[in-house]
């Protein structure tokens, strides 16, 4: 029998009310009803500072992104809902990666590579967030060397795309949620 994964699912929004914080929350219900054992946080629990050099240099790596790194390093394989920010990731989302990727601890080695990593973006424009998956696919995988599964969810029209339950009600994006959401359990599952 096959192990649970250990899934962490997060948007790269804090902003309340974010489709994208709606679409991770969809996201971690779906996982969890697969049998995954889901962990949905908020980058707002691990604030950290613009990340800069010199800073690094005086204090090191924030306390909040080793905290986050360690729930990284217990997770199989991670969903992050990335908005589209002038058609690119968030700060948010960008700063986080960067004082992640700063960590160089051996404790953890293997935080890109020992996991799988899906995406997705909700947006109420016609072009979904595509812009902003495009980025985050290549600093994950080109930057960082992430896994990163090629199913991936866009949602257009985002401020009418959920329903008052908080599913899908757009057809093709729920197709693909389900896609994803299929391909990350599987894929999580092998580094179980």
């Amino acid at each position: 029998m096959r192990e649970r994964p250990n899934l962490l699912v997060l948007s790269g929004s804090t902003r309340g009310g974010s489709y994208n914080g709606r679409l991770a929350a969809l996201a971690a219900r779906e996982l969890a009803l697969r049998d995954a054992e889901v962990r949905l946080i908020s980058l707002a629990d691990y604030p950290m500072p613009l990340y800069d050099g010199d800073l690094e240099g005086a204090r090191g790596v924030p306390e909040p992104t080793l905290k986050l790194a360690d729930l990284m390093m217990a997770s199989q394989g991670l969903f992050i809902a990335s908005p589209e920010y002038n058609q690119s990731v968030t700060p948010l989302l960008k700063n986080t990666i960067d004082w992640l990727s700063r960590i160089r601890d051996d404790r953890y080695r293997g935080l890109w590579t020992g996991r799988v990593f899906a995406i997705g973006a909700a947006s109420p424009g016609h072009f979904a967030g595509i812009r902003s998956l495009m980025q985050l696919r290549l600093i994950l995988e080109n930057a960082l060397g992430a896994r990163v599964l090629t199913q991936q969810v866009a949602v257009p029209y985002a401020d009418k795309a959920f329903d008052e339950r908080g599913n899908l009600s757009n057809d093709r994006a729920a197709a693909q949620l389900e896609r994803v959401v299929s391909a990350l359990i599987e894929e999580a599952a092998r580094f179980a």
